[in-house]
């Protein structure tokens, strides 16, 4: 099996990476390549064992064909993005990423099934930015508005992974993935960072000025639940794949003074007057006023969140050393 990984040098394609390379399987089948795509990786070696690393711009067709001569592919993982804030503060680039490099690798996977080849598994990383501002209750047929430039080029993505995946160019299926805990401190343009900044900082006994107020709601899920769910999406015969594509990930969903409390459980310390509530009005619209969630497609597919409150904080705080 030769497995894809795009964006394989961020948060949750390291981890993902790390994930297949000590399963050495996926899905039964063993790894017989894992490419790893993004724009750099610094000093890592670009060979070892079914390892392969290609540093580079996605967005360059013709890098991608140089780098990609070892197709046929069996699963793709598109995890590349331009996401929220950067790609509000630089339209192109989103374009280039976001768009341009997404058809351009549903294309690859066309020209792979009419040369005869397997219409690749595509495991593409949406994002539950594609809802805009929430209603009370989200359900699996929700009506997406994006507020965002970034959840408008992934709700895109996701309209042509369903007609890629009618022709039988692609397997495809859409993941709507909420935020990711805890992301390591780093400028990424992802507006949602105080979610992993507090759980970092309160775990560490420091104080922390929170940019919500004590009751905004919000969803999110640990990296190695998400990793999970990854996975089990690339499975060939996943449930429900007849009546639909793309799936809402379930997840937790938590006021801001819930995850304090649950901050204190994991630390076992009382880490409430360390926290500063100065709510920031674009913030908490964007990100505080969550409703409930009901995902009932994703749980009868298989997908899973995690188990508690504090199960979540703690698996966050395992953080992720390893990576490709």
């Amino acid at each position: 099996m030769h497995v894809l990984i795009t964006g394989a040098n961020g948060f949750v394609g390291r981890a993902l990476g790390a994930r297949l390379l000590a399963d050495g399987t996926l899905q039964g089948r063993r790894i017989e390549r894992l490419s790893a795509l993004d724009l750099d990786f610094g000093d890592a070696p670009s060979a070892q064992g079914v390892l392969r690393r290609h540093a580079g711009d996605l967005a360059d067709p013709a890098w991608l064909t140089s780098v990609l001569a070892a197709w046929p592919v069996d699963v793709v993982f598109h995890l590349a993005s331009i996401p929220g804030g950067s790609a509000e503060a630089n339209y192109a680039l989103a374009r280039r990423v976001n768009l341009n490099a997404t058809i351009d690798l549903l294309e690859r996977g066309q020209a792979q099934a009419a040369a005869g080849g397997p219409a690749p598994v595509f495991v593409f990383a949406s994002t539950i930015a594609v809802f805009g501002a929430m209603p009370p209750l989200v359900t699996d047929d929700a009506l997406p508005r994006p507020a965002m430039t970034y959840g408008a080029q992934k709700l895109v993505g996701e309209i042509l992974i369903d007609d890629f995946s009618r022709r039988g160019w692609i397997d495809g299926r859409s993941l709507r993935i909420p935020g990711v805990l805890a992301r390591p401190p780093a400028r990424t343009g992802q507006l949602s960072a105080f979610l992993s900044d507090i759980i970092r900082e309160l775990a560490a006994g420091r104080p922390f000025t929170c940019p919500m107020s004590a009751e905004a709601t919000t969803w999110a899920s640990s990296l190695p639940n998400v990793v999970s769910n990854l996975l089990h999406a690339a499975a060939p015969s996943l449930p429900g794949l007849e009546s639909r594509r793309t799936f809402t990930l379930p997840t937790s969903r938590f006021s801001m003074r819930q995850l304090v409390t649950a901050i204190g459980e994991v630390r076992g310390a009382a880490v409430h007057p360390l926290v500063t509530y100065q709510p920031e009005p674009h913030i908490e619209a964007l990100f505080g006023s969550f409703g409930e969630l009901r995902t009932d497609a994703a749980l009868a597919a298989g997908f899973e969140r995690d188990a508690s409150l504090a199960d979540l904080v703690r698996m966050a705080l395992q953080g992720d050393a390893s990576g490709v």
